[in-house]
């Protein structure tokens, strides 16, 4: 059975850093505290929440702070995957402290949760995912296409064109298979606490021929990961916090068509004919694809802004199995 009550929720890269943000303190702090709003107004309404979010924008800068950083140094560069621990942590702090202050503020706090906890998560995938041959994921800050392309042939660091526009850095997001540390977030979750997990989708780690983990150079895409967590400690529903109000078919062109509801098959089909881009809305799509496929109740897309009004089906795009529309 799943848990109707029970929502697990993807915050997007604008839950920290808009575009155009400059990337400080006090902006990071402020966003952080408009997304500690939405998930107390979750609690509110009578839900348990889970949190995931995403590091693009972050874990792009650590890593080039790092790279530039100690090279200038003459010290040798930290790995990727450190790279994404540490915006783990960092993302993690600000958000727990800002989901904290506001159960307090609203009185919640001993009554409905118990405390905030974030955890350093990692996330198991396949050594020999085709994505580590064709990077896809996009990390770091945006830039004009001739800096992008002086920073390949100075770094060996591979750029594409986003469709949000610019160029970004892109690096492999193989798909995630499950979170090591999902036992102790079952613990905390089913103790009343906020768990805020697989942060950036998880420090990519596998399994090597000893039986030890091992981490590798990647990101793994936060929405796919929350699938993964949603699906296994059996969520009703997940939701992805976004940027944009709704999912659109044939989105950017004047024939651009917003979707308010769509079944299972819908989903698929409009996958399967290439409708959504796999640097933007295709993670999203195809992660709700697999937790509705994966007996979920329904998945939510949806602006980060515009949260309570999703999760009460006046905003937003729901993905839900096939015989909710044919009842």
């Amino acid at each position: 059975m799943r848990d109707e009550r029970l929502i697990v929720v993807a915050l997007g890269g604008n839950a920290f850093q808009s575009r155009g943000d400059r990337g400080s303190p006090r902006e990071y702090w402020a966003n952080a505290y408009k997304s500690a709003e939405i998930i107390v107004d979750l609690v509110e309404l009578g839900y348990k929440v889970v949190v995931t979010h995403g590091n693009g924008p972050q874990v792009g800068v650590i890593d080039e702070w790092m790279f530039l950083g100690l090279k200038m140094k003459g010290l040798p560069p930290m790995t990727l995957d450190i790279a994404g621990a540490m915006s783990q942590g960092w993302l993690g702090y600000i958000l727990q402290q800002a989901v904290y202050n506001k159960l307090v503020e609203r009185g919640l706090l001993n009554k409905r949760v118990r405390g905030v906890v974030s955890l350093i998560t990692q996330t198991l995938v396949d050594k020999n995912d085709p994505d580590f041959k064709d990077p896809s994921k996009y990390i770091g800050p945006w830039y004009e296409k001739e800096e992008a392309e002086k920073m390949s042939r100075e770094y060996g660091w591979i750029f594409k064109q986003d469709p949000r526009g610019g160029f970004r850095r892109v690096v492999p997001s193989p798909d995630p298979v499950r979170q090591i540390e999902l036992e102790a977030a079952k613990t905390l979750i089913n103790n009343d606490f906020i768990v805020i997990l697989s942060g950036g989708g998880g420090v990519p780690v596998y399994i090597n021929e000893r039986g030890f983990l091992e981490g590798v150079e990647a990101v793994v895409d936060k929405d796919l990961a929350a699938e993964r967590i949603a699906t296994s400690i059996r969520a009703g529903i997940l939701m992805i916090l976004t940027d944009v109000d709704k999912v659109y078919l044939n989105y950017g062109r004047p024939d651009a068509k917003p979707i308010d509801i769509m079944t299972l098959s819908e989903a698929k089909r409009y996958y399967a004919e290439g409708h959504f881009k796999p640097g933007s809305m295709g993670p999203k799509i195809l992660a709700a694809i697999r937790f509705i496929e994966n007996g979920g109740l329904e998945a939510i897309i949806a602006h980060l802004n515009k949260a309570r009004e999703a999760v009460e089906k006046r905003s937003g795009t729901r993905v839900v199995p096939d015989h909710i529309l044919k009842t």
